[in-house]
């Protein structure tokens, strides 16, 4: 037995731990769970948990439903006990077939694929997500504008607000199980918090993520409020996305890092920033995979609508951010594309996969921009060579599945599920009469 099971185990009967959550996700992101007596971790750790796969979201087909939950005794955490509940871990989940091989549905094995191509490079990824969100007063009726928790707005001190006591919260459960939070603050919405987490490793950043997802949802149901990640919640406020700042490592030394270089980039740096800038077309619609996702990107408010890159621009695609001297292994590249709602695991996959691509290809990175894309014309642009991104999720998706190089980071079965639920939510959408065309369109027509 290994030792990380050995502590598990023991961890369990020593913290009277009665309930012991499995956790994996499905293509799109969604959390699922089962929870197992502490006498069955044993068996799961040595044989997995059999489910019916054909009932996940993308897992399988209905012809080979029989798939196996595998925990990662690596991911064992004790969750913070909350009003003198019964102890409960959670364990984070790989998908195997009854013949042992990872399941092509499992977004967790993607990731892990891609970071084992990734170390046959001598490259470690590692990632540190700013993620957003809002807060909301708890209501039924959700067709009408939700009402935010706060007027506050970006690193307000909002004396006797709940969302301080919130975020206080959040932190304190996160740190307990020993997802390190870097910074937490009010945003520039009303109602709208900041909680960053501390880089690391792409697997665990995404497994942390996750579990942020979780800790978030249910203090905010706990306070009798509504948390929620939707990208564009409000027409004329800030959107919500997840900033995320990204590096590679050889050994202990940021591959990223070259001093005397434009900015202190390395030729590997302005080649894996190259690499994403080719394929940023292509992975949106994994990066940005709702609907909603595309009124954020385009709402201005410093979302990123253009495909460029710049030294401390905050309306460019890819940010390098200032140097601090005598830091060189925290260079990094900043994508501000990405959605808290993405799934992390396939959307950290493409953006290395991307990366990776252009230190193969050797690519050229173009010149950085330091205008603020947005007050550019589209003259302008076209005379840099910027292109926009996607602007809807039809578009995206139209780019998307012509992609062979998505389609070989996703495995084809991840790939096509994901296209096929992706269109038909855009099919439900655009069959919407909205709002907007009545109140616009009755008096008038």
């Amino acid at each position: 037995m290994e030792k990380q099971e050995e502590f598990a185990l023991r961890t369990v009967e020593e913290r009277d731990v009665r309930f012991i959550r499995l956790w994996f996700t499905d293509v799109l992101g969604t959390l699922k769970s089962v929870a197992i007596a502490p006498a069955e971790l044993e068996k799961a750790f040595d044989e997995g948990l059999g489910f019916d796969g054909s009932a996940i979201e993308g897992m399988t087909r209905v012809s080979e439903d029989d798939m196996i939950v595998k925990p990662d005794p690596s991911t064992f955490q004790i969750m913070p006990a909350r009003g003198g509940g019964q102890g409960t871990a959670r364990i984070f989940c790989d998908i195997l077939t009854p013949d042992g091989e990872p399941s092509r549905g499992d977004p967790r094995h993607v990731l892990k694929r891609a970071l084992a191509q990734a170390k046959e490079q001598g490259f470690t990824f590692y990632t540190h997500p700013e993620i957003e969100f809002y807060l909301f007063k708890s209501q039924q009726d959700w067709s009408q504008s939700p009402t935010p928790i706060d007027e506050g707005g970006y690193f307000d001190h909002v004396p006797r607000s709940p969302a301080m006591d919130f975020r206080r919260s959040c932190v304190s459960m996160l740190e307990q199980m020993g997802i390190s939070v870097e910074y937490s603050h009010h945003e520039g919405g009303p109602g709208q918090n900041e909680i960053d987490l501390r880089y690391a490793d792409a697997l665990a950043t995404a497994d942390n993520i996750m579990t942020f997802r979780t800790v978030v949802k249910e203090v905010s149901l706990e306070r009798g409020m509504h948390a929620s990640f939707i990208p564009k919640p409000f027409t004329d406020k800030p959107g919500s996305g997840m900033h995320t700042h990204l590096s590679l490592f050889e050994g202990d030394s940021n591959a990223f890092y070259e001093v005397g270089q434009e900015f202190n980039m390395s030729a590997t740096a302005r080649q894996f920033a190259a690499g994403i800038l080719a394929h940023a077309a292509e992975i949106c619609a994994v990066t940005d995979q709702y609907v909603n996702s595309y009124k954020r990107l385009w709402g201005g408010a410093e979302a990123p609508s253009y495909i460029c890159w710049g030294h401390n621009n905050r309306s460019a695609l890819l940010r390098i951010p200032q140097y601090k001297p005598g830091k060189g292994n925290s260079a990094r590249m900043e994508f501000r594309a990405l959605d808290p709602v993405a799934n992390p695991y396939l959307a950290f996959s493409v953006l290395l996969a991307a990366g990776l691509d252009g230190i193969e290809q050797k690519m050229t990175l173009g010149e950085p921009t330091s205008d603020d894309v947005w007050e550019l014309t589209d003259s302008e642009r076209r005379a840099m060579g910027i292109q926009p991104l996607p602007d809807s999720l039809d578009t995206a998706l139209k780019i998307m599945e012509k992609s062979e190089f998505v389609a070989s980071v996703l495995g084809e079965h991840a790939f096509e599920y994901f296209l096929r639920n992706k269109r038909r939510e855009w099919n439900e959408y655009n069959r919407q009469v909205t709002p907007y065309e009545l109140e616009f369109y009755l008096p008038r027509l």
